[in-house]
């Protein structure tokens, strides 16, 4: 591809990548997605409670549903970027159903509803009971397609170009090396860093990249404390492990312990009734509970993906508890953006789990992550569309960070990338598994400031030196640099909020309602 050439690069092939390449493809901007594995091998395809959005006010409200959102958030949403999310969400869902998507419906043809955890009333969407999220993807591919956007596939993001203007190029790691494209604007759109633990519900790729990009091209994140952990990740031994979605207990799944005894509500907020599954499992001996589903009935038609997927590890449904711990699930922090996805950097622009736009705050309600991409990913294209090329033009996120917005900030040492680091010994794999180790440990459910400190010594000693060879070294690269900011954003926060749990400062603290900033120090 010659200079210029390219518009766009949008780094991620889920919701949120695809929704902000299929708009501005339809602007006829040049756009080209790159993806590190195949097109469809995104978190967003392992989706499966649905998308959360008020397409039917007759037991529920724009207000409700915002109300819910800041809730679960613990006092640390941007109350405007919920109020977009929300208010944009039927819009987006509507051109997402013209787009082609097929979701469930009830025998007189209305969209069939469910309600999850921290939901005040039936709002979530859902296709195939639990495979929402497959049919998110195909409809967005095949949109995509349609569009005339290019997907180059095996091509990981690892560096923004910057010059005095912004963003001028990007670096990407194909099959043959490194791979150079000339581009006025980069969009880091590759999901969450699940992978950063041994037990997690996320795909392989999910290993923070674009986080990591963002952190190595200058740009401030905030908030990667927060990772939510999904309470009821079925406890068996896989990997990545299956998820049991908020859905069963929406429709009426009960939570028991070793005894057979509720011990939560079952649809409390996710960090509550994780950090209440783990409490059980420690008083019984057992690292889980169960999930009583038998309650369902018509199990099998009703979620019949996971019916296959539990019947094939050899667990019947109808008569059988499930074994359930939490697992890494979403991170709620990432690349500090404004209301249109720009970040600090001219040209940079972050969306879906790889941002952080104040949506989410300490904690995620259920089912507004699928809504996040598409409500953002569209925001992220009419800006570029318009012209727009970041906070210059804004002057909102400096404004953040001068403690400007609307919730406080306080900014962190800039110590990240920076000190001493090794030459790399071509070992990246058992880097990851050392990483996933200490991290599941030390930044887990329930944190330990020893535990803490000690995992944060163990992912520093593993930063090395040079450009990556390899894709698995470059996963390794993004795993080590977003680890250490989840450790230092989780020593820095000296209290407990939403999906940071710490045993030390067990309460929440007013001056910590705040978003914790990090660069990188390099």
């Amino acid at each position: 591809m010659s200079a210029r050439d390219v518009d766009v690069v949008v780094i991620g092939s889920g919701v949120a990548g695809l929704s902000t390449a299929i708009r501005m493809a339809r602007q006829g901007l040049r756009v080209v997605v790159a993806t590190k594995g195949e097109s469809g091998a995104t978190a967003t395809a392992w989706a499966q409670g649905g998308v959360a959005a008020v397409v039917d006010a007759s037991g529920d409200s724009i207000g409700l549903h915002v109300a819910d959102t800041l809730k679960a958030g613990a006092g640390l949403c941007d109350e405007a970027a919920v109020s977009i999310l929300v208010e944009e969400g039927p819009q987006r869902v509507d051109e997402l159903m013209e787009l082609g998507a097929d979701f469930d419906r009830e025998p007189d043809g209305a969209l069939a509803l469910a309600r999850e955890g921290g939901h005040s009333a039936a709002r979530v969407l859902h296709a195939g009971g639990a495979a929402t999220g497959v049919e998110v993807q195909r409809t967005l591919e095949a949109g995509a397609a349609a569009a005339g956007v290019r997907v180059l596939e095996r091509h990981a993001g690892l560096s923004v170009e910057i010059g005095a203007s912004g963003v001028e190029g990007v670096v990407l790691f194909g099959e043959a090396g490194p791979v150079h494209l000339s581009t006025d604007h980069v969009v880091l759109a590759t999901g969450g860093a699940g992978q950063l633990y041994s037990v997690t519900t996320n795909p392989n790729g999910a290993t923070g990249d674009g986080i990591a990009v963002g952190l190595r091209a200058g740009a401030a994140i905030a908030d990667v404390e927060f990772v939510q952990f999904h309470p009821t990740a079925l406890d068996v031994d896989l990997a990545p492990r299956p998820l049991l979605s908020e859905a069963l207990r929406g429709h009426g799944a009960l939570l028991r312990d070793a005894a057979g005894e509720r011990f939560v509500d079952e649809l409390a907020p996710r960090d509550v009734v994780a950090r209440a599954i783990v409490e059980a499992g420690s008083k019984s001996g057992s690292r889980h509970a169960w999930l009583d589903v038998t309650v369902l009935k018509d199990f099998d038609k009703r979620f019949p993906s996971l019916d296959q997927t539990l019947k094939g590890i050899g667990l019947d449904p109808a008569t059988d508890w499930l074994p359930v711990a939490p697992a890494a699930h979403h991170l709620a922090g990432g690349v500090l953006v404004d209301l249109n996805g720009a970040t600090t950097i001219d040209g940079l622009w972050a969306v879906g789990e790889t941002a952080d736009a104040g949506v989410h705050g300490a904690n995620r309600l259920a089912s507004n992550s699928l809504l996040e991409g598409l409500v953002f990913g569209a925001r992220v294209a009419e800006a570029i569309g318009g012209g727009g090329r970041g906070p210059s033009a804004t002057g909102a996120l400096e404004a953040l960070l001068s403690g400007g917005g609307q919730i406080g900030v306080r900014q962190l040492p800039s110590t990240l990338a920076a000190g001493s680091v090794r030459e790399d010994r071509g070992m990246p794999g058992h880097d990851i598994a050392a990483v996933q180790e200490v991290m599941t440990s030390g930044a887990g459910v329930v944190r330990q400031p020893d535990e803490m400190a000690r995992s944060l010594d163990v992912v520093c000693a593993l930063k090395t030196a040079g450009p990556p060879r390899s894709i698995l070294a470059a996963e390794r690269d993004s795993i080590v640099l977003v680890a250490e900011a989840v450790l230092r954003g989780a020593l820095a926060r000296e209290e407990s909020r939403g999906g940071h749990f710490r045993v030390d400062f067990p309460r929440t603290e007013p001056s910590f309602e705040c978003r914790l900033v990090q660069r990188d120090g390099s």
